[in-house]
């Protein structure tokens, strides 16, 4: 049975579906898809910490669903930008899973990742499979992708 490394940009695919179709990702569905006939090695979603109930009911979501999930402060500058990049964890995390995993599943749509999936895939022989929101995922990412999954229709909330 084939292993599979889950690695999920929770940022971006929340403001990414937010954007593009108003409703949310639907983590339920997506596991189903994910890790259908497959035996899940890691599964990690990568978030900020608020501090709000909100949040926290949600990550308790995430966690029942199987993922670990891994929280950096939320951080709010002067001039009112935000903050809470998780690019190095999720690298690292992907690294340090290949010799357990035959497939990296990265959703994001950030093309800073790019660099990531075609070492995956040329040094490590690891196939990466990349679910993002089709407008707003870096061409580049697609481009290095094993395979690029849209999240659309059956992946969103109310969409079915």
């Amino acid at each position: 049975m084939e292993k599979v490394t889950i690695l999920v940009d929770a940022q971006n695919v929340y403001y990414t579906t937010k954007q593009v179709y108003q409703t949310g990702f639907d983590y339920n569905a997506f596991w189903r898809k994910a890790t259908a006939n497959r035996e899940v090695y890691q599964a990690i979603a990568y978030s900020s910490e608020r501090g709000d109930d909100k949040q926290r009911q949600f990550q308790n979501i995430l966690r029942a669903i199987g993922f670990e999930v891994k929280l950096k402060p939320y951080i709010q500058r002067a001039d009112g930008s935000a903050k809470c990049d998780w690019d190095v964890g999720i690298t690292i995390d992907a690294m340090e899973c290949t010799s357990g995993s035959d497939v990296i599943i990265l959703v994001t749509g950030d093309g800073d990742f790019d660099l990531l999936a075609n070492k995956l895939r040329d040094k490590y022989h690891t196939r990466v499979e990349v679910y993002g929101v089709p407008q707003l995922t870096a061409a580049s990412l697609i481009r290095a992708a094993s395979e690029f999954i849209p999240i659309e229709n059956e992946l969103l909330i109310g969409k079915k």
